[in-house]
């Protein structure tokens, strides 16, 4: 029996919602980039000594590893009645920008406040996944699967606008009062978050089309399982070459006062290669681009790791920041797909909950000085290679059988 079955689908103005994801993605990114830089300087005015503040950090991973899943499962429960979810999340936004903002201030006032000034920080690790799996399951219900793939590049580009400026704003904020910013990053995405309830009745009335789509006969059985273990095992080497690997590589060829221009090489591609690669997933699945990726990075943090000039490097960096943000994106619009059945909140909100847990990795990593060891070194400098090319043929190896049941199945 086939599994193309009629559907009704929501005509959305696809621009309009993925640019608006995108600014809602790029604001709060920014703000995860303030508290980076100011954190190590918070936590001294509160009594908390410098080698605490990675662990700090890592609780944060922790807690986005829990709260986006979470998030997304709950927002799959509210998602039916219209206006629930804006509602959710700007109320959560509300309570995450107050815990935010009022951190340098709590932070003033010295030892004493040491408590609350962690327990600020927990407040707003857990309101803040409101901004992630969330406002994504409103693609996933009323976008046609065709727009997927575009729309998720959209959505990441903020993700990749943000991490290409981050190391210009580490370098002017970095010696700047720290209440302005917070306070600045705090209100705007405020505001930001405040018109999502707009973008969900906008969605929901949207004229009806009947189209034919896939619709998975198990949408959460083995196959939404490997595809959240191989993304950790991608995040993973993502977060080896480019947080632990990639400055020592630049180093090799250029002095530190060059990292802040050549480190967004990676994001350039990041950016750059997600929209045709969108069309891609449009047409073969998220999977097959996603596994493909994968090796394709595998192969470019190879090229940065063997690199015997700046120009070299360059390349295989910006090679290497394509073939993330086509795994990224294809993660984004796979899980979507996969969780078409009113689960988009659950597998999207898995997809950064895998995210977190890659990036509590690399801190843990970092915070056991596994870099400085010389028994450990050469092991994070080949493992990039090693976890994009496992993963990626893992993927394609997935794909192969989905395709295959697919075509049974018609």
């Amino acid at each position: 029996m086939s599994n193309l079955e009629p559907t009704q689908t929501r005509v959305v103005n696809r621009s309009a919602t993925g640019v608006y994801l995108a600014i809602l993605q790029l604001v709060f990114t920014l703000g995860w980039t303030v508290y980076v830089i100011y954190l190590p300087r918070l936590a001294a005015q509160v009594g908390i000594a410098p080698a605490t503040v990675i662990l700090i950090l890592m609780l944060d991973q922790a807690i986005f590893t829990v709260t986006d899943t979470a998030m997304g499962i709950f927002a799959d429960k509210i998602t039916p009645v219209v206006g629930r979810l804006g509602v959710f999340v700007a109320s959560l936004t509300a309570l995450s920008c107050a815990a935010f903002m009022a951190l340098p201030f709590i932070a003033e006032t010295g030892p004493s406040s040491q408590a609350l000034f962690i327990a600020l920080i927990v407040i707003w690790a857990i309101t803040s996944s409101a901004l992630r799996a969330p406002p994504l399951t409103l693609l996933g219900k009323y976008g046609a699967r065709p727009q997927l793939p575009f729309l998720s590049a959209l959505v990441m580009l903020g993700y990749g606008v943000a991490g290409a400026v981050s190391p210009y704003l580490g370098a002017a904020l970095r010696n700047q009062d720290p209440r302005l910013p917070f306070v600045i990053s705090s209100v705007v995405l405020f505001i930001t978050a405040m018109a999502l309830s707009k973008v969900e009745r906008d969605l929901a009335q949207a004229p009806r089309v009947e189209t034919k789509q896939l619709v998975p006969a198990r949408p959460l059985g083995t196959v939404p399982a490997a595809f959240i273990a191989a993304m950790v095992i991608l995040a993973l080497g993502y977060q080896l070459h480019f947080s632990i690997n990639s400055t020592p590589f630049f180093l090799r060829f250029a002095k530190p006062a060059d990292l802040e221009w050549l480190l967004p090489v990676f994001w350039i591609g990041f950016n750059i290669a997600m929209f045709p690669a969108s069309v891609v997933v449009k047409h073969r699945g998220g999977l097959l681009v996603m596994g493909a990726a994968g090796l394709l990075g595998a192969g470019a943090v190879l090229a940065a790791e063997m690199a015997g000039s700046l120009n070299m490097l360059i390349a295989a960096q910006f090679m290497a920041g394509a073939a993330w943000g086509c795994m990224l994106m294809s993660a984004v619009s796979a899980g979507l797909a996969i969780g078409q059945t009113g689960a988009e909140g659950k597998v999207v909100g898995l997809v950064f909950s895998a995210l977190a847990l890659a990036t509590f990795a690399r801190m843990a990593a970092v915070a056991g000085g596994l870099q400085k060891l010389p028994d450990y070194a050469p092991l994070l400098h080949w493992a990039p290679v090693a976890c994009w090319s496992v993963a990626g043929a893992g993927l394609l190896v997935l794909a192969a059988g989905r395709m295959r049941r697919s075509a049974q199945a018609t």
